[in-house]
């Protein structure tokens, strides 16, 4: 099953790897989607070989006749599943497929794809033999090459397509969104009200998340901002990141922080105009890191990996930007839209030696041209290696 927000080629990709033996069927259509509602064996066998389901979510039904199928048939890889609302479906897939589904959560194109580079890459992790080997194929951004990449975001419509026009793009994306997704999966009754809770969302990516404040931003109830985030959250549109804490870290505070998971989108909804604007305005350094948050998650869903991320941050308000837990060791990260980072980018970096778990090599990544060091174990570490 490959899960993601609508249009980050979660059913094209699957057509590319499927054989000519595989039948491609769309819930999208009115006609299969009221068979596999009413009568999910008979739609089921319709199609007795090896299949290709699109927008499973929109009949949840059938996941329990797929499952007497698997069971029956001991078939691996006969049924292939998309779905872009999780909010719906997870809970059904969980009950129904536990133990006989593999889970591939999807985004955007990367850095990497996008500019046709080497995609079979380890998940990211800040070692010195991955930097090497990530420093092989470097992509050298300037810094105009960056913002122009983070204004127009990841959908591969919007970067396969550049005469594209980007406004008619995204407004129809969010209208498609919020009559679909919302209006029939979440039941959401004030579509305006929505929007301008996604809007207030994306002014605060990166940010810390305060749900009352987040709610009376926008005249909601705070429950129902919180129901509301969820939505967002599960049907792949934004990423909470937890804070690292430990029994012996008390200390820690435990609001997550923020991110939406495609920069284009985030700048759309908070009206940048153009990648100049974008880049000299006052969130330049909240999309930068946002932009980074999710090439990183990228690295590590697209190879069907959990991404053991988490930010450091405690009451005297020292912070990392993220801690990446790996083999019971942290790796401590900063962003920094910077192409000089001094020592003292990485000064909070000591304060995890209270910690149980042993640290390994950290870095800033930055807008720096090669990988420098900082201190011991610690490294500039290029926007582009990533």
């Amino acid at each position: 099953m490959v899960v993601g927000a609508r249009q980050v080629g979660k059913t094209t990709i699957l057509q590319k790897l499927s054989s000519s033996g595989r039948t491609y069927v769309s819930l999208d259509d009115p006609l299969l989607l009221e068979l596999a509602r009413s009568d999910p064996a008979l739609f089921l066998q319709r199609f007795p070989g090896d299949v290709l389901i699109d927008e499973i979510q929109y009949a949840p039904g059938l996941l329990p006749y797929i499952k007497i199928e698997v069971d029956n048939q001991h078939q691996a890889g006969r049924f292939w599943l998309t779905g872009s609302q999780q909010f719906h479906l997870m809970n059904e897939v969980t009950e129904s497929l536990a133990g006989r589904v593999a889970i591939i959560q999807m985004l955007g194109l990367s850095l990497r794809e996008r500019l046709g580079r080497n995609s079979t890459d380890k998940p990211f992790l800040p070692t010195p033999a991955e930097l090497e080997n990530r420093s092989a194929d470097n992509p050298d951004l300037t810094l105009k090459e960056l913002f122009d990449i983070i204004w127009q975001g990841s959908f591969p419509g919007m970067v396969l397509n550049p005469d594209m026009n980007r406004d008619l793009f995204f407004s129809s994306y969010v209208q498609t969104y919020l009559q679909r997704d919302i209006r029939d999966l979440a039941r959401v009754g004030d579509e305006m009200a929505f929007l301008r809770f996604v809007r207030a969302c994306a002014a605060r990516s990166a940010q810390m998340l305060n749900v009352s404040e987040l709610a009376r931003d926008v005249d909601i109830a705070p429950n129902t901002a919180k129901n509301w985030l969820s939505i967002l959250q599960t049907s792949g549109l934004v990423f909470l990141l937890e804070p690292y804490h430990t029994n012996v870290t008390k200390r820690l505070i435990k609001s997550p922080k923020l991110y939406f998971l495609d920069t284009g989108l985030c700048a759309w909804l908070t009206e940048w105009s153009s990648p100049e604007t974008l880049e000299a305005g006052a969130t330049s350094g909240a999309i930068l890191e946002t932009w980074i948050m999710a090439e990183l998650l990228k690295t590590w869903w697209h190879h069907g990996r959990r991404a053991p991320f988490y930010y450091y941050r405690d009451k005297d308000k020292k912070e990392i930007d993220l801690l990446i837990e790996q083999d019971g060791t942290l790796f401590p990260l900063e962003f920094k839209k910077t192409a000089s980072p001094r020592k003292d980018a990485v000064r909070h970096f000591k304060v995890l030696e209270k910690l149980p778990l042993p640290i390994g090599p950290g870095g800033v990544i930055c807008l720096a041209n090669r990988s420098l060091p900082l201190g011991d174990d610690v490294v500039t570490i290029p926007v582009g290696w990533i």
